[in-house]
């Protein structure tokens, strides 16, 4: 269930997420679905490593995704 592009992710991440938040997630998911491909737990373990890399970049302000100051 790789997203092709970020009009495939889920409505609730289009609109929760900056553009470029739903790239880091989409590249991440992605990765993670093809690394861990022998799971069964796979798509759940994608989508974790996906929140994990939004994360690294971006941290949740009120109720909006902002870029991290490093």
């Amino acid at each position: 269930m790789p997203y092709a592009s970020n009009a495939d992710l889920r409505p609730s991440l289009r609109e929760q997420l900056p553009e470029h938040a739903q790239d880091i997630y989409r590249a991440a998911f992605n990765n993670a679905w093809d690394e861990y491909a022998a799971r069964p737990d796979r798509e759940a373990v994608a989508h974790r490593v996906a929140w994990a890399a939004v994360k690294r970049q971006y941290r949740k302000l009120g109720g909006r995704w902002v870029p991290r100051a490093f």
